[in-house]
């Protein structure tokens, strides 16, 4: 093993803990918590070392080519077929899956929520869990759901799985630990996981209480945007995502999995910690991301290129150029163009945009726009800067200058975007927010000739 491949380590409590990440976007990693526990050369011996059994983790189909195909063989203390016994559905009443069109909820229009408020109701990931729109459908596997999340306990003797897709989480305040089958991951503002379909993990609170944004992708996973003209570098470097290192738990404790399976929910009884894979290889894998790693891009003379510039990550839709979902980050930057309307454009959209605004403010939307809060523009709907914005940068002198302090994202999906009732009905939303284009003004004057 390398410096970068720090082995995990296990506590006298059968608990695992972790000293490092491997850098790298879609590498073949290997990790091993034991010496020796990684066969050397073939993937499935007779007889694995330590006891262990080997077993594969595919995200892809077998045959999918070559430069998309994702497995992991992993080396555990028990295959997972041990990790599951009979099923019986629950209810996380909170947590939906597209298609879920509301009958009494409009969905068509600009919407905008303050931040989902903190309560004395003790939350866990699951339970906390707040979906606010719906695109797609999960039995089909394309589209994607956006949620809130509002977490203030720890998962105890519980883990948790998504048949049906791969989580994107971007906190946005208090810091979370993802005890994962394939190694532990601490999250923080500023910084995002990408936890793969099928991963079992369990979900621990290190500084509370926790609330953030999560996309749930259904469709093809999550990838690096081709740069283009761009060429090698900026934008999100593939050595700044950072993947765990393997640390496994034997503990014999009655516990709970719970199943994410086309959008119903169900929970089986087993008698230990299912986190005990020893060594795994592969590239099927959870990842973190530091996004203030991310390098933008854009003018230095005039005009300004479209959004899509600020691209982190991108889920392919099989249409070329058109995604399932992109995830598109707009953080600080300078501003430099000459002759130039610097804030975005007033435009419509093919695509459906959601933003979070993780912190500071945005400028496009200098008032209203809060840390924590939410807006929807969806598919095809007029949108652009409000009425101080408009007249701010119509107006300014235009000198060099930077958007410091500032840190929101976007969720953007080739779907209509459909509220849940919780969206519509209980999330805190902002009922004033389609009048910030009311005081808008007719400049036009037909005899005032070109300037």
């Amino acid at each position: 093993m390398n410096d970068m491949d720090k082995t995990g380590l296990v506590q006298a409590d059968g608990h695992a803990v972790t000293e490092g990440y491997m850098p790298g976007f879609g590498n073949d990693f290997e990790t091993e918590a034991l010496l020796g526990a990684l066969p050397r050369g073939m993937n499935s011996p007779q007889k694995c070392n330590y006891g262990l059994y080997g077993e594969q983790l595919s995200g892809t189909a077998f045959t999918a080519p070559s430069h998309q195909n994702e497995r992991t063989w992993c080396y555990r203390i028990r295959p997972s077929v041990k990790h599951s016994s009979r099923y019986q559905k629950i209810a996380l009443p909170y947590w939906k899956s597209a298609p879920h069109v509301v009958d009494d909820v409009i969905s068509l229009g600009q919407y905008r929520w303050d931040a989902v408020p903190h309560s004395e109701e003790k939350l866990t990931w699951l339970t906390g869990m707040r979906t606010m729109t719906t695109a797609g459908d999960v039995n089909t596997q394309v589209g994607m759901a956006s949620h809130i999340y509002l977490v203030t306990d720890s998962m105890v003797d519980a883990y948790f799985y998504s048949a049906d897709s791969e989580l994107l989480v971007v906190p946005q305040e208090g810091r979370l630990r993802f005890c994962t089958e394939l190694g532990i991951i601490d999250l923080a503002p500023k910084e995002i996981a990408i936890l793969p379909r099928g991963l079992v993990y369990r979900v621990e609170v290190i500084d509370g209480p926790c609330r953030g944004f999560v996309c749930e992708n259904y469709g093809q996973k999550f990838e690096l945007p081709g740069r283009g003209p761009i060429g090698a570098n900026c934008m999100a470097n593939r050595r700044d995502f950072k993947t765990p290192v393997a640390a496994f738990e034997d503990r014999e404790v009655p516990s709970t999995v719970t199943i994410k399976w086309c959008g119903q929910f169900h929970e089986t009884k087993i008698g230990h910690s299912p986190l005990d894979v020893v060594a795994w290889h592969g590239n099927y894998a959870p990842v973190k991301y530091d996004l203030s790693t991310y390098c933008p891009v854009g003018a230095i003379l005039f005009d300004h290129p479209d959004p899509s510039i600020f691209t982190v990550l991108t889920a392919p839709s099989g249409v070329p150029g058109t995604a399932n979902i992109d995830f598109v980050l707009f953080r600080e930057r300078w501003m430099v163009m000459e002759n130039t309307f610097r804030p975005p454009w007033y435009h419509k959209n093919v695509m459906s945009e959601l933003m979070g605004n993780i912190y500071g403010q945005y400028d496009a939307k200098p008032q209203g726009f809060v840390p924590g809060g939410m807006s929807l523009h969806n598919m095809m709907l007029p949108h652009g800067p409000d009425r101080e914005a408009f007249e701010k940068a119509s107006n300014v002198e235009l000198e060099p200058h930077k958007l410091d302090n500032t840190m929101s994202f976007m969720f953007e999906t080739r779907f209509p975007q459909h509220l849940t009732a919780f969206a519509a009905k209980e999330a805190p939303l902002q009922d004033d927010y389609i009048d910030c284009w009311e005081s808008l003004e007719k400049k036009f004057d037909g005899t005032e000739g070109v300037k």
